[in-house]
């Protein structure tokens, strides 16, 4: 299988690209406050957009910028008691504009400069310029994890305000955003940008690290404080103080990013050989009430939107469920190897709505997928809004104590009339006895039939199928959920169907 553009962009990391020394260049104070004032006289003042990089960074080509490595023994504390290492990424290609990255020890801040020879690069490399306006386009972070003695990459900070990360035993997949503007808008997305990073050193035995990044937009401006922890799952827990230069009207909170393109449910859409590709697969919810919902991702063939309306939520985020080699049965990919994303709000969000966003998209490289909390109210100009919650990535990092839904599948009901949905249950206590459990489905588009319950011998799980007559119904909303003695035995299983 070709290597595609977009395995590269998810996993830049994993090329090896390495970093950078220290500056040279004299010492500041630094606190998070500045950073949260920079961010407040940003925004005080009209957006200006920052240079780009000379044109030959520009017109790299995909493999000339992939051809640049960077060296690990250049890394930001290599070979120090420094339980981290922080690599850096050049500019170029997709990648036209850089950030500033500065070092915080001691209460004292001093830049890292770019310097070229920091990187090894092939023979196919052009002479390339070296100005005022170079400096890097992204870092990421190692430390031990899998092999002892030697660090493993686990956090990537690159292009825009995204970054993504992932636990033990996992290669990049979906990421996150600092905010999300305008998602699906008929007037396009805006794309705020990190643009200046301070990375705090650790002490010797330190599992945590803590990045402070300043972002930019036309619309806001922004101070974050990451404190990241690796391991299992990586955890991170963010502060955001944002300053709106003008009203907010559509901003997504606690961003995740990722692709769907196809799996039982709409398989027979693509020639393919995998049984599914994609970097998630579910949309899961926690609500503020405390019900647990699941909802199947779709790749539709036209943009959707779905609003999940709440009011405090307890958490959300984009799930990998299928975690076996055979689900997909690609060598390269390793999509049972991407981590989920879960949101914890670290304060209250108030009223507002869980939004998906579904894009169509016919190859794997596009991301398409975009979740985020939605405030019910528009952030005013002028204001300061301070957030604070909590990033897990990892394998399903939020597990609740309802039985999941592990598979869902599609197709025309072969023995009767209109469509069959199956919706494969994992094995649970709950499940001992499946003549004392009552099947709850419905929809307020199609008539649905009352649904059949069975054991599934490959799972140990329950199945539920469930056929629906969509008729000239262009779209149906369906619901379904077990039930024992009238409590939930399931999470609610949520389905948009689309032609």
């Amino acid at each position: 299988m070709n290597f595609t553009r977009r395995a590269f962009l998810a996993s830049t990391s994993a090329l090896a690209f390495a970093p950078a020394t220290f500056a040279t260049g004299g010492e500041t104070p630094f606190d998070r406050n500045d950073v949260i004032a920079m961010a407040r006289d940003l925004a005080s003042r009209p957006y200006t957009e920052r240079e780009m990089v000379p044109q030959e960074w520009q017109d790299l080509t995909y493999q000339q910028y992939r051809s640049i490595r960077f060296r690990l023994d250049r890394a930001l504390w290599y070979e120090t008691e420094t339980p981290f290492n922080v690599d850096f990424f050049t500019p170029g290609l997709y990648f036209p504009r850089t950030v500033k990255v500065s070092t915080v020890e001691d209460g004292m801040t001093k830049p890292v400069t770019f310097d070229l020879s920091m990187f090894d690069k092939s023979e196919d490399v052009p002479e390339l310029p070296i100005d005022d306006t170079l400096g890097f386009s992204g870092l990421r972070l190692r430390t031990e994890m899998h092999r002892p003695g030697k660090t493993d990459e686990f956090c990537v900070w690159q292009g825009a305000s995204y970054f993504r990360a992932i636990g033990l035993h996992e290669v990049y997949g979906l990421s996150a955003r600092g905010l999300a503007l305008k998602t699906g808008d008929p007037d396009g997305e805006e794309f705020p940008e990190f643009i200046r990073f301070w990375l705090e050193r650790p002490k010797p035995g330190q599992r945590d690290m803590v990045v402070h990044v300043l972002m930019d937009s036309p619309s806001v401006t922004g101070a974050y404080r990451f404190n990241v922890t690796a391991g299992a799952d990586c955890v991170m827990d963010i502060e955001s103080t944002l300053f709106p230069r003008e009203e907010l009207a559509h901003v997504g909170i606690a961003p995740g990013t990722s692709m769907f393109l196809f799996d039982q449910t709409n398989h027979s859409r693509f020639d393919d050989f995998r049984p599914a590709v994609h970097d998630s697969d579910g949309l899961l919810i926690r609500n503020g009430a405390g019900e647990v919902i699941w909802r199947p991702l779709a790749n539709p063939t036209r943009l959707q939107i779905s609003s999940f309306v709440d009011m405090n939520p307890r958490g959300f985020g984009l799930m990998q469920r299928k975690r076996d080699f055979s689900d997909y049965a690609d060598l390269e990919a390793n999509y049972h190897k991407r981590p989920g994303l879960w949101v914890e709000p670290g304060s209250d969000w108030g009223k507002g709505s869980v939004t998906l966003v579904e894009i169509p998209a016919d190859q794997e490289i596009y991301d398409n997928i975009v979740a985020y909390w939605r405030p019910m109210e528009p952030y005013a100009a002028g204001s300061q809004v301070d957030l604070s919650y909590r990033l897990i990535w990892g394998d399903e990092p939020q597990r609740t104590p309802m039985p999941r839904v592990i598979n869902t599948a599609m197709g025309e009901n072969t023995f009767g009339d209109g469509r069959l949905a199956v919706i494969d249950f994992e094995p649970s206590e709950l499940f001992d006895d499946p003549e004392a459990m009552t099947i709850f489905v419905n929809s307020p588009h199609a008539e649905t039939s009352e649904g059949v319950l069975q054991r599934n011998p490959d799972t140990g799980g329950l199945r539920l199928a469930f056929s629906f007559q969509p008729g000239d119904r262009n779209h149906v909303e369906l619901r379904a959920q077990l039930l024992k003695d009238k409590q939930p035995a399931s999470e609610v299983w949520l389905y948009r169907w689309t032609v």
